[in-house]
């Protein structure tokens, strides 16, 4: 039991970095996919990297201002990050474009 639990964290992880590289290379359904499973598992991200953002742009009062918009942002990450999942065959919007910018929760940093 335990070495087919292995194998399936090993098997998800390689199509993991599979669907992340593809993502980076262009809009295609692959990379769309990639950008959902990203939303859907790293949303959490949204907080600190607003945080960061904020405080980049206003200074100290950019903490509360960022802590408040990475709260609200990481709902709707999670949101987008199902809606790109579960539509990842479709090339909804036009070309497999991104709905949210960044296009990944780690991209503010």
């Amino acid at each position: 039991m335990n070495t087919l639990r292995i194998y399936l964290t090993v098997a998800i992880a390689v199509l993991l970095l599979g669907a992340s590289s593809t993502a980076a290379a262009d809009n295609s359904s692959a990379g769309k996919f990639g950008r959902g499973l990203a939303g859907m598992t790293c949303g959490f991200l949204e907080i600190p990297g607003n945080i960061v953002q904020e405080t980049r742009r206003s200074g100290a009062i950019g903490f509360p201002v960022g802590l408040a918009k990475g709260l609200g942002m990481t709902v709707t990450r999670e949101l987008v990050g199902v809606y790109e999942f579960v539509s990842a065959p479709f090339p909804v919007p036009a070309g497999y474009r991104p709905i949210l910018s960044p296009e990944y929760p780690w991209d503010y940093f």
